[in-house]
């Protein structure tokens, strides 16, 4: 089977990440599969890609914490860009001619770039079969209804595609209802669950030694995933540790690679002060980083929830509120349920979150509403495209017969 995914890639690390855990679950449980992912990520080399997935780089483009779309490296023009990323990505769909296409949250892609190779597809390729995948949460419905609307996303989602799997449940958001889907597209909607990663978990004792943790101590981690705005959370963090003095845990702060380098440097400096506080720009298995803490203070992204759930941490979510506000909407709902402690941007501040940290080691285990979520997306999307490979099977044998009854 041959599979190609879409990541789009202007803001963060979330989306080319979940799409990587999803592509690296159907490599190992669909027999035979070979997985081509299209994206502008300038990190996805940062991350190990096993045999069996590829990956074509677009030209880069980025979105600001006020949401324009810009060029992130090329001296060019952001339209330029983008039809040159457009002509890629078609080109490439026309070359590889894929069995299943996956599309990340976007239908028609960043700016529209997708919808050429969409339409190839509709066109040449009928036995395609064509999903977008949705995180549990957009952004509030009022501005995403009104965004879809404006771009045409209904439609597109109606025409361009079998099915909308939806990586969350509909007990903690009913993205139909709550985006305003039309009937037709309600009945392409699967609600997958959250997804867990299979990947090894590395050894904790192994990977506390590796952080310095000696036996007995306490490790907090604190992570800001791509880290582009995480400043503010991070500063916190080490003001806490400031007044604090000798806190009794040690700390790691994994800044992110996309942290701006003034600001990366602010932290490394504040942290050779700070008592036994270490600073990572960047780790690659950010699930056993987690697993070796005690407590962690965390973004609200997707991923980083997942892994925090699926872990059972302690832990404390402050969630961004910009350029949209899904991360505090999850966290908001998610905290109503009990599955960890949220603290939002205007409530973060040196003394309450070093209170917070020292409940949450308290506490030692984390809220028990985790066991009540359905964790199974990445099953259940191998499960389905392995049925779409029977389908498509079973339509080639039809043609081929088809074929013979007409000569």
């Amino acid at each position: 089977m041959r599979i190609l995914v879409y990541s789009h890639d202007s803001f963060g690390l979330g989306n080319i990440r979940r799409m990587l855990a999803i592509c690296e679950h159907l490599h190992v449980t669909i027999p035979g599969a070979s997985v081509l992912i299209i994206t502008g990520s300038p990190m996805l080399q940062g991350f190990r890609v096993m045999q069996g997935i590829d990956y074509i780089k677009l030209p880069c483009l980025k979105r600001s914490v006020d949401g324009e779309l810009d060029v992130r490296f090329l001296d060019l023009e952001t339209a330029e860009v983008i039809r040159l990323r457009s002509e890629l990505i078609k080109s490439t769909v026309a070359s590889f001619r894929p069995d299943v296409v996956l599309v990340d949250k976007k239908p028609a892609g960043l700016a529209g770039e997708l919808r050429p190779a969409m339409e190839w597809v509709r066109q040449n390729l009928p036995g395609t079969r064509t999903y977008l995948v949705l995180r549990d949460i957009l952004d509030e419905a009022e501005k995403t209804r009104a965004e879809w609307k404006r771009s045409r996303a209904y439609e597109t989602a109606q025409w361009c595609y079998d099915g909308i799997l939806v990586l969350g449940m509909k007990q903690v958001f009913d993205i139909c209802k709550e985006y305003g889907f039309p009937e037709g597209l309600k009945e392409k909607v699967t609600y997958c669950g959250y997804v867990a990663r299979t990947g090894p978990v590395g050894p904790r004792e192994e990977m506390r030694a590796a952080l310095g943790v000696k036996e007995g101590e306490r490790l907090v981690l604190v992570t800001a995933g791509g880290g582009e705005d995480g400043y503010q959370l991070m500063s916190a963090y080490l003001d806490g540790l400031e007044k604090v003095g000798q806190p009794g845990w040690r700390s790691v702060i994994v800044t992110g690679p996309e942290l701006p380098a003034r600001q990366a440097e602010q932290v490394r400096r504040r942290a050779q002060t700070a008592p036994m506080t270490k600073v990572l720009d960047f780790t690659n298995d950010m699930v056993s980083v987690m697993g070796a803490a005690d407590c962690v203070v965390s973004m609200g992204g997707y991923n980083s929830v997942c892994e925090l759930l699926m872990l059972g941490k302690p832990a404390i979510v402050v969630p961004r509120s910009k350029p949209v506000v899904e991360q505090r909407m999850r966290a908001e709902r998610m905290e109503r349920l009990g599955l960890f402690r949220a603290m939002m941007p205007e409530e973060l501040g040196p003394e309450t979150l070093m209170a917070a940290v020292e409940a949450e080691l308290a506490r030692k285990t984390a809220g028990q509403g985790a066991r009540l979520l359905d964790m199974g997306a990445l099953p259940r999307i191998s499960a389905m495209l392995r049925g779409a490979e029977a389908m498509a099977e079973g339509i080639g044998e039809e043609a081929a017969e088809a074929e013979t009854v007409l000569s």
